[in-house]
């Protein structure tokens, strides 16, 4: 019998027994004759018992040794996946011995805690700024680039902090209500281009400090230009800058080519211009920087990525199967809008969503059968989801929350 101690614990094993399964550790331990070789696989050997010391788990161990006595590894439900895996690992027995029920439920519950703890982890990666200021620590300016780092990341280490953050969305909301504004017809005078000016002048102008400020606090030029939260507020402040410069060459473009009576161009460049000035409304993108909801429904939709391209696979399916179906049924009609297939994909799609616009219907009897099933399709498809979307959000969410307040 060969003597084992693990974790204070004693147990004999035939060797024969042990012999059976050479891959193992204490496989190997009972076939190898070196002395050397053997007190390489365990912790300690006590001369006197003539017994070899494990410090490991000695309640896990139990089913270790149940295994080489039944030649079955069984596992209990109250057992922690990550650690009897690790002590397995240790012992060199692979799960293939167990039970196949047994396996699959360790397996599913072993990769939900790896799920968990990977979501956990970057919960708090989420959270957690790209730079600490001790990074500053030895550097060029370290104690000035840590303060302006500390006003512009780190909201709750002062008032002025604060102030900034609070400025932050001001401006954003401002900027937006800005934009909005400048598209009616009441504000299109004089008076009111000017006041858009201005207002838009003030807001690029402090997310352009406020920008400028992180280039300088940040410790490492690469890392900052990968941020998300950096390239969103890179987007905020160049569309002013580009309008500016196409305005110019759009002024001097006119005049060249009223010479040349050739206006092609100008136009063009006005089209570029209205699309760039579009671009500022992703300046409400940078609420999310300090918006607890924002962050935690970004997170959401990165976790199901998967879930929602499948939704979306689903969709563009029925798009394709009941506008196939409503044109075959209705194309006879005369005056109909289902003319051709792609002609009915707007249909299908308003109403696989149920939003039901009403701007083209079916006619004929068997044309509404073919709606009334679109409708009925789109409202299990989209219910599906809806409940498993929300319950990851409210979980993310209040992770997201407590996190907040423990830092």
């Amino acid at each position: 019998l060969l003597n084992i101690n693990v974790g204070g614990k004693s147990f004999q094993i035939a060797y024969k027994v042990l012999a059976q399964y050479p891959i193992t550790r204490l496989g190997k331990l009972a076939l190898y004759t070196d002395p050397v070789k053997k007190l390489q696989l365990c912790d300690d050997y006590l001369v006197q018992k003539n017994e070899y010391f494990f410090d490991r788990d000695p309640s896990i161990f139990h089913y270790i040794f149940h295994f080489y006595r039944s030649g079955v590894l069984w596992m209990m439900d109250e057992m922690c996946p990550s650690n009897f895996v690790e002590e397995i690992e240790y012992w060199g027995i692979h799960l293939k011995y167990s039970q196949r029920c047994c396996r699959i439920l360790f397996e599913e519950k072993h990769d939900e805690l790896n799920e968990y703890l990977k979501i956990e982890k970057e919960l708090e990666a989420e959270l957690e700024p790209l730079e600490s200021g001790a990074q500053f620590d030895g550097k060029f300016l370290g104690q000035f680039r840590k303060t302006v780092w500390n006003l512009v990341e780190n909201p709750f280490s002062s008032v002025p902090a604060k102030i900034i953050a609070v400025m932050s969305s001001f401006f954003v909301l401002i900027s937006i209500v800005g934009m909005t504004l400048s598209t009616v017809e009441e504000m299109k005078n004089e008076t009111g281009k000017l006041w858009m000016e201005h207002m838009e002048m003030i807001c690029a102008i402090f997310f352009t400090s406020e920008y400028l400020m992180r280039l300088i606090s940040s410790s490492s030029f690469k890392n900052f230009l990968r941020a998300a939260f950096n390239a969103i507020d890179l987007v905020a402040i160049l569309p002013f800058y580009i309008q500016i410069l196409f305005e110019n060459l759009e002024d001097g473009d006119t005049q060249y080519h009223e010479e040349l009576h050739k206006m092609e161009n100008v136009s063009k460049l006005g089209k570029v211009l209205k699309l760039i000035k579009l671009m500022r409304i992703f300046r409400i993108l940078k609420l999310a920087r300090h918006s607890t909801g924002l962050r935690a429904f970004s997170f959401t939709m990165r976790q199901c990525y998967q879930q929602v391209c499948c939704l979306l696979l689903f969709i563009a399916m029925g798009v394709f199967t009941f506008s196939a179906l409503i044109h075959s049924v209705e194309h006879d009609v005369p005056g109909t809008d289902f003319t051709s297939i792609p002609c009915a994909w707007w249909w299908a799609a308003v109403s696989l969503s149920t939003v039901g616009y009403g701007d083209t219907v079916p006619d004929t009897m068997l044309g509404r059968i073919v709606a009334f099933v679109c409708i009925s399709f789109g409202i299990i498809l989209n219910g599906m989801p809806i409940s498993i979307l929300y319950n990851k959000f409210s979980d993310y969410y209040a992770k997201l929350k407590a996190q907040e307040m423990s830092q």
